[in-house]
């Protein structure tokens, strides 16, 4: 499918929720879909990487076989059939409780595994003691800023990510923004493949995020990063902003799900609810800043030719006056001319709400998630009309 329209692709952060994304993309993909914008923050920026920057024809092929290995990387203990609570047997598919609580068990085992053992893919711990030779801090931890290495994720990338296709002259399958947010002034930091080399050193940013206790990185002399979902975990607004001209065709992606059928039963519920909220998606007003925009730009459209028709070409004070104004005009429709088309959220399933799921690397969950993500995407293109 292809038109006029930019299509973009919008990537929340959330750990291993991330690999939801690819089961999105393959959907696309399958169905045809190129995609012009992609953006994403923390895992979701290490998404867009994969997909802008992919080594080979098919980037959808590229990220599901990365996200496959993350899994097979992971510490997590994956034989839980050896454990018959773990594994379910002993439990009838009927109790949902039961299942409830088999499924909160093996997020948690997962979470405590990831925290120990790190994953040899994405982060290590700073406390395993090959470190105490390189590290000059590993005897004095009551200075450190952070407890995980995760330049790891980085030696996983340089597997599929061409990184000089990431930059103005490289021709990415589409052009890349990803963002952070500078440590020392809380300013956004935006990446884009169109005015800059994306380097290893941008992805460690933009997924250098503090409450996993990642490092933050200079990614230029003076310039210290952090996550960029501490400030906005849905990146919508950059891509409206530095491609201001072309209609758009937007799919957000929703790792962390705005709305819920109950309220929370317990405190773990109650925690992982306001998580959720916090890194929910909140563009609503740039989406409807941007209708508003286009609106007022075809009123003035209409205005400044009316003028236009009817003024007096005699008379140089309004000659010069109009000139002015079609100047402004024109300066405005550039900046501000683009109309979004439409916004299809595509949210992941979260039958089970346990805190630790966006932690929770195993084969098996991070399979689902892509499947999840294929059937959710394929659903809502069924109702779109990509022309």
């Amino acid at each position: 499918m292809s038109s006029g329209v930019e299509n973009v692709l919008v990537l929340q952060g959330g750990g291993s929720l991330g690999a939801f994304g690819c089961g999105v993309l393959k959907a696309l993909a399958n169905s045809k879909v190129n995609i012009d914008i992609i953006a994403g923050t923390s895992i979701g920026g290490v998404n867009a990487s994969i997909i802008a920057g992919s080594k080979e024809d098919h980037p959808e092929k590229a990220l599901e076989q990365y996200w496959l290995e993350l899994a097979e990387g992971s510490n997590t203990y994956r034989n839980s059939s050896s454990v018959p609570w773990l594994d379910g047997s002993l439990v009838s598919t009927s109790d949902h409780t039961s299942v409830t609580h088999i499924a909160q068990a093996k997020s948690i085992l997962a979470f405590y595994s990831s925290a120990i053992y790190g994953n040899d893919k994405i982060f290590i711990p700073r406390w395993k003691p090959e470190f105490s030779l390189t590290d000059p801090q590993y005897f004095t931890p009551h200075k450190w800023t952070f407890l995980f290495d995760h330049s790891p994720l980085v030696k996983s990338l340089e597997k599929y990510v061409d990184f000089n296709k990431l930059q103005p002259s490289g021709k990415p399958n589409a052009r890349l923004i990803i963002t952070a947010v500078n440590v020392l002034t809380a300013e956004p930091l935006i990446f884009d493949s169109s005015k800059q080399q994306i380097t290893s050193k941008h992805i460690l940013a933009t997924t250098g995020y503090p409450r996993y206790y990642f490092q933050w990185v200079e990614v230029e002399k003076g310039v210290f990063a952090w996550d960029g979902s501490l400030l906005s975990n849905t990146p919508l607004r950059e891509c409206i902003d530095v491609s201001p001209v072309k209609d758009k065709r937007i799919f957000l992606v929703e790792n962390y799900p705005k709305n819920i059928e109950r309220l929370p039963d317990h405190l773990l519920e109650a925690e992982h609810r306001a998580r959720d909220i916090m890194f929910s998606d909140k563009t609503l007003h740039s989406v409807q800043m941007s209708k508003a925009i286009t609106y007022y730009l075809r009123f003035i459209d209409e205005i400044y030719h009316m003028l236009e028709n009817h003024f007096n070409s005699e008379n140089k004070e309004e000659k010069d006056k109009l000139e002015k104004i079609r100047i402004k005009h024109k300066k405005i429709s550039e900046e501000h001319g683009a109309e979004i088309k439409g916004v299809y959220y595509i949210t992941r399933t979260e039958p089970f709400p346990y805190l630790y799921e966006n932690a929770d690397f195993s084969v098996e969950t991070i399979k689902s998630s892509i499947k999840d993500g294929e059937l959710k995407t394929k659903e809502i293109l069924k109702d779109i009309k990509m022309s």
